[in-house]
């Protein structure tokens, strides 16, 4: 009989507690729920050539084919208006298959997925990337575009970059309620145009700052995030490099990764000899990487 009174004290005492706290077995249950749920991450990545990847897929070794097979159970890739997939490398335009002696190529996004796949296993991750070779900022990248840029810069007749990108994305975004996902952050390779003093002049690389400011404030208006973390990766030089540079000085949110041309330095990434250029597999696996470490070193 005393047992049985002692449980009753002690059940009516904790009913109490819960009571005097608005707790009750039901309500505790539906918060552990809902902080299991983990919100898509989304990331945005743009830029030209080396951003839409000519590194060759079949140098992959055994151990990153294991890694992306784990990573496409939770990273899905948009890329360049076609169907989304599981990550992987991408199978790209007739004139690099010549160039690179493959269809199989692959950029920035391939371990930059594995990585954030390896971190977030449980959460889902969308990668979407607009890219194209040998674009400018000061032309199709343009958020204050004008068909005289575009002239100046041989692009009048490409694709209006920035405002494909912002419209693509919404396309993409609007199939998926907002409260399910966050806007992680965008990775941006593009530069090397801009830079070329001898083909168009020195105006391109004198209003790189202004047009880059204005293509990540653009971005962060158009999706409601003022906040959203651009992470840049120096390509290209003189004034352009500066303006970056300057830009991840200034705001607090915006990253630059920097590389050396010194062989023997840790931000060395080692290009196929010219006229072929572009990052070998080796650096696009190391670019890939850097990204994620600068998003977890400066974002997480």
């Amino acid at each position: 009989m005393k047992q049985i009174l002692y449980i009753l004290v002690i059940g009516i005492s904790f009913l109490t507690a819960c009571k005097s706290q608005n707790v009750n077995i039901k309500t505790t249950e539906k918060v552990i729920v809902k902080a299991s749920e983990k919100k898509i991450k989304v990331f945005f990545l743009a830029g030209q050539s080396n951003m839409d990847g000519r590194a060759r897929a079949f140098n992959l070794t055994e151990e990153d084919k294991i890694r992306l097979a784990k990573a496409k159970k939770n990273v899905t890739l948009y890329y360049n208006h076609q169907e989304p997939v599981s990550l992987q490398v991408t199978v790209t335009q007739e004139h690099a298959i010549k160039n690179f002696g493959t269809d199989k190529l692959f950029g920035p996004e391939l371990f930059f997925g594995i990585e954030l796949s390896e971190k977030y296993p449980n959460h889902k991750i969308i990668l979407i990337k607009r890219s194209r070779g040998g674009m400018s900022l000061y032309g199709a990248w343009n958020p204050d575009w004008t068909l005289e840029k575009a002239t100046k810069m041989k692009e009048d007749t490409a694709p209006k970059l920035y405002t494909d990108f912002i419209s693509y994305t919404k396309e993409i975004l609007k199939d998926f309620n907002k409260e399910d996902y966050e806007l992680s952050g965008m990775l941006w390779v593009q530069g090397e145009t801009d830079s070329a003093v001898k083909r168009f002049g020195t105006i391109p690389g004198e209003t790189y700052e202004e047009n880059l400011t204005d293509l990540i404030n653009g971005v962060r208006t158009e999706f409601s995030t003022p906040k959203l973390p651009f992470i840049i990766f120096q390509v290209g030089h003189g004034k352009v490099v500066k303006a970056m540079q300057n830009i991840a000085n200034n705001d607090a949110f915006v990253s630059f990764i920097p590389q050396s041309k010194d062989e023997n330095s840790d931000i060395f990434y080692r290009r196929n000899p010219l006229p072929l250029g572009h990052y070998t597999y080796v650096s696009m696996k190391k670019i890939g990487t850097r990204f994620f470490e600068y998003y977890q070193k400066d974002y997480k």
